[in-house]
């Protein structure tokens, strides 16, 4: 086929090529991280699995997906939940106040509490004060 014969039509199908191929990397890519990600298999399972996805891809895929599927997205969750906490415990520790509260929040729900009678005049000011020293020497 020369270039001048090369249609649109042609450009089209040579694209759903391209995407199909990619889509089908990205799918066996999947399967593999899961298969070796998954703590309920034993290794022995696991190499049965690769083989059979390598030996016969898209039988090995389909059947995967339908086997292990729901698996797949309850692994993906509990991923995202751990990767969320660690990220917030990562926030709290950058930003110093160690999963505790900071001086301004103390201050301020001490505040709230002198304000609604709970203490004293003379509490929320020894509180305050002790609020502020910790918060100075850490």
């Amino acid at each position: 086929m020369t270039f001048a014969a090369y249609t649109l039509a042609d450009v089209f199908l040579t694209m759903l090529y391209f995407f199909i191929f990619f889509i089908w990397i990205w799918l066996l890519i999947t399967v593999f991280i899961d298969i070796f990600r998954s703590h309920d298999l034993s290794g022995w399972a696991k190499a049965l699995w690769v083989v059979f996805v390598v030996v016969l891809p898209w039988l090995g895929v389909l059947v995967y997906l339908i086997a292990r599927g729901g698996k797949m997205q309850h692994r993906r969750i509990e991923e995202a939940k751990q990767q969320q906490e660690a990220f917030g415990q990562y926030v709290r520790t950058v930003a110093g106040s160690g999963g505790g509260t900071s001086a301004a929040e103390e201050l301020h729900k001490l505040a709230d509490l002198r304000d609604r009678g709970v203490i004293s005049e003379e509490e929320f000011g020894r509180l305050k004060a002790q609020a502020l020293g910790t918060s100075a020497t850490t």
